[in-house]
């Protein structure tokens, strides 16, 4: 089913600094036409160079369910993406967090013939050779989030930065606590037996160390708001002072924020992560501890969308000399503060 929505759309900036998924129902691993949009008010001109209409584009989609507010973003902003084009068919598989499954729904997006495949992958390493099937079928992929094992599974990657999140919190810490060598630093981590996990907790470190700063308390969570605040009330417990938290991630940080509530203290100021509607609201009012939040991108599988689209019409990214569509972008993980939250809220997930 052909998406009947179009309009002028430009590059977000985050793509053009960084080279530098609401899911739809179906009953099994076959993918579904994504639903039509309401019909725009403007159309993308011909003179609009990437974002006039071309060839028709038939593009797969799989992501994870949408088990928290960042992943049911992610679908979400990929099918609101590729709406914007009337030139894309956007056939979008169930969330799911069945690995087979999700194997499934790439075998079927290759029997269909798809032209392109935007996939999040529920376990890279798993889903790599079914993505290596897809591209020696001439199907390009673009691996979002999660990166195959192989880097011959995707045409084109899309990350986050987790270490960057680490850095970004790290010297927002610094600015606010620099100069105060005594302070404790706590730390609410998410899983802690996974990579991006690792990452974020060394970007952090290695940030706090240039201005002469460590953790000193450090929990770790599962994502999950009981897990945040399970792992928030045994920090409160176990530092009777603190001036400074960074939570991991902004999904669990809503039982982290009860347990501070429950808690009674505010001595502290709390940098979120991943970057939430919720909390970036909380901190436009400055009505709690939470001063700041670093983005984790939930645009990056509706940037997926984009580069498919380019790549299958022949084109690349109009702000760079490069003819050719990058192999991999890691986008930036900037602060987002009272100062600058109007610039972000727009784009940021429900948690």
């Amino acid at each position: 089913m052909s998406l009947s929505l179009s309009r002028r759309v430009l590059w977000s900036a985050s793509l053009a600094l960084a080279a530098g998924l609401s899911l739809s129902a179906c009953t099994g691993a076959a993918p579904t036409a994504a639903p039509s949009a309401p019909a725009a008010t403007t159309s993308a001109a011909p003179g609009d160079g990437n974002n006039a209409a071309g060839e028709k584009v038939v593009i797969g989609f799989s992501a994870p369910a949408a088990d928290h507010g960042w992943m049911g973003a992610i679908t979400k902003a990929a099918i609101a993406e590729a709406a914007k084009f009337p030139d894309v068919e956007l056939k979008v598989a169930e969330g799911t967090n069945d690995v087979n499954l999700q194997i499934s729904q790439v075998e079927t997006f290759i029997n269909d013939k798809v032209d392109a495949i935007v996939i999040l992958p529920y376990d890279g390493a798993a889903l790599t050779p079914v993505a290596l099937k897809a591209m020696q079928a001439g199907i390009p992929v673009i691996n979002v989030d999660r990166e195959f094992d192989s880097p011959f599974a995707a045409r084109s990657t899309i990350l986050g930065d987790n270490y960057g999140m680490g850095i970004s919190a790290g010297t927002y810490v610094c600015e606010k606590l620099g100069d105060k060598k005594d302070a404790v630093v706590a730390e609410i981590a998410g899983i802690d037996n996974l990579p991006l996990t690792k990452d974020r907790s060394e970007g952090f470190a290695k940030a706090l160390a240039d201005c002469g700063l460590k953790v000193s308390n450090r929990v770790a969570a599962d994502f999950t708001v009981q897990g945040g605040e399970q792992a928030a009330s045994n920090l409160l417990q176990a530092a009777p002072k603190i001036d400074a938290i960074w939570n991991h991630d902004d999904d669990q940080g809503v039982g982290v924020m009860q347990a501070i509530k429950n808690s009674g203290r505010s001595e502290f100021i709390m940098v979120g992560g991943a970057g939430s509607a919720n909390v970036m609201r909380d901190i436009q009012a400055d009505s709690s501890v939470v001063k700041a939040t670093v983005v984790y991108p939930s645009t990056q599988a509706a940037d997926g969308i984009r580069l498919a689209r380019l790549l299958v019409q022949g084109k690349s990214l109009s702000d760079l000399v490069e003819v050719e569509v990058p192999r991999k972008i890691t986008l930036f993980a900037p602060v987002v503060t009272k100062d600058n939250v109007d610039r972000y809220l727009p784009t940021a997930f429900e948690s």
